[in-house]
């Protein structure tokens, strides 16, 4: 019996068993990301252990950061944020537990991977010249594409000279718009040139190849453009429908889809 006894209390000073914890799955949630998209890492854990911290730690084209997870449970997540097109992403889970034993998961991999860009499906789409300051002045482009394009590198010529480049970080949404307000660069990302409501005007949009995809033309070169006067419009002109309708003189909406009727305007090269 005393033998009995000794065992029994024994049995209850025994700790609970300390050791490891186990990586059951770490997964994304999305599989194929664009450089749009931050990337959630999901980790799940198994043992006797209270989860104490989990690390999640990624290496993008050499460049390693640490992210704190953070869960309850045996589920922790953490958040990759978007990398740029063509990075391969690497990354593992370190988690410790209460015990303070670690246990690291396998390395696993993504590689970002953006659609084609579509800049064949830039339009033109409004101009407004009749603005009271140049501030005020814009030019519109539309995206007739299902993707987001991004305007890196695409220009905006005016009477045959380059007055504006997009840069990192100008995207415009699948069937939506982007405004390039101020001339004469009166705005941080406004374009060079002026813009005259009652003058011969040209104005093109380029490809970052150089390929023109669309223009507005107002009246003729002549002897040289902005020298043939024209009668003064006081409204913008814009597409009608979006991106890909004829030229109509329009009541200026920039940065929002044009007005769905306008008058015709027979000074503008259809």
């Amino acid at each position: 019996m005393m033998a009995a006894a000794l065992l029994l209390a024994a049995c209850v000073e025994d700790k609970v068993y300390e050791g490891p914890s186990t990586i059951v799955a770490v997964t994304p949630d999305i599989t194929a990301p664009t450089s749009e998209n931050s990337v959630t890492i999901t980790a799940e854990f198994s043992g006797l252990q209270a989860i104490q911290s989990a690390t999640l730690s990624y290496n993008a084209n050499g460049t390693k950061a640490d992210v704190q997870m953070t869960g309850s449970g045996n589920i922790w997540k953490g958040v990759i944020p978007p990398q740029p097109d063509k990075t391969t992403v690497k990354y593992f889970v370190t988690v410790v537990n209460e015990a303070n034993y670690s246990t690291t998961s396998k390395e696993l991999e993504y590689v970002v991977g953006d659609p084609p860009i579509e800049y064949d499906k830039l339009r033109l789409n409004e101009l407004f010249g009749a603005a009271a300051t140049d501030d005020g002045k814009f030019i519109e482009i539309y995206n007739n594409s299902d993707n987001p394009i991004k305007l890196k590198d695409v220009v905006l010529r005016k009477d045959e000279a380059d007055c504006w480049t997009g840069i990192d970080g100008e995207v415009i949404p699948a069937h939506g718009v982007f405004a390039v307000i101020g001339a004469k660069g009166t705005t941080p990302r406004g374009f060079s040139s002026g813009f005259s409501a009652k003058k011969s005007v040209l104005v093109e949009l380029v490809d970052p190849n150089g390929t023109v995809l669309d223009k507005f033309q107002r009246g003729e070169k002549a002897d040289g453009w902005g020298n043939q006067s024209l009668a003064n419009v006081k409204v913008a002109w814009g597409r009608v429908p979006d991106g890909t309708g004829k030229w109509m003189q329009v009541d200026p909406t920039p940065g929002e889809k044009n007005a769905t009727t306008g008058v015709e305007d027979d000074t503008v090269v259809q």
